[in-house]
């Protein structure tokens, strides 16, 4: 099969079905008028380590910035937080479309927990949630990329050894396609060439 994206009305089933496991970047804002918010996104990942940065990208909705990017726009912060298996249930009941004001924290029972250096809660649950400020926001066609600088993190003691974040202790959760996910607890490993 070749496909032309001209001639096709949307290349998302394949990129979405393509490009995966996908990380999720679990969003958590809280508007100019103090509503906390809290969106998933599997268009997400690190772009920088020096400064440190990460990216999300949400699709716009049909009268432009959904509350997310609405949110960050206004208030310059935001907080990322990671989805484990134990989560992922709440993290899709948080995908649900709720009118405008209406805070998803609630609406999945998730405690809050406040931040360091942002004022946007974070998802207490949450092994590992990145505290950040806005770097920068570039409109790609029917998305918003947002970019944030990590300003503080808080990783939680069960999924470290030494002191350091141990990736065989964090059950992620990649997004597939459709309402499919993958689990990350099977590993291998590859040595680097020189």
């Amino acid at each position: 099969m070749e496909i032309n994206p001209e001639t096709v009305g949307s290349l998302y089933r394949t990129l979405a079905g393509a490009v995966v496991p996908r990380p999720i970047a679990w969003v958590s804002t809280r508007s100019s008028d103090g509503v906390d918010n809290l969106a998933p996104y599997s268009f997400f990942n690190v772009v920088s380590v020096a400064p440190p940065v990460v990216m999300f990208s949400p699709v716009d909705g049909e009268d432009g910035l959904k509350d997310t990017p609405t949110n960050v726009r206004e208030t310059e912060e935001f907080v990322v937080n990671i989805v484990t298996e134990p989560l992922a249930e709440a993290m899709n009941e948080t995908s649900a479309t709720l009118p405008h004001g209406e805070s998803e924290f609630d609406r999945a029972g998730l405690e809050r927990a406040e931040s360091t250096a942002v004022d946007a809660p974070r998802v207490a649950d949450s092994p590992v949630a990145f505290e950040c400020s806005l770097y920068d926001m570039v409109d790609i066609g029917a998305s918003t990329m947002v970019l944030g600088e990590v300003e503080w993190v808080h990783v939680d003691d069960d999924v470290t050894t030494d002191g350091k974040l141990d990736v065989n202790k964090i059950d992620a959760v990649g997004r597939l396609a459709g309402s499919l996910y993958a689990r990350t607890d099977e590993r291998f490993s590859l040595e680097r060439p020189p």
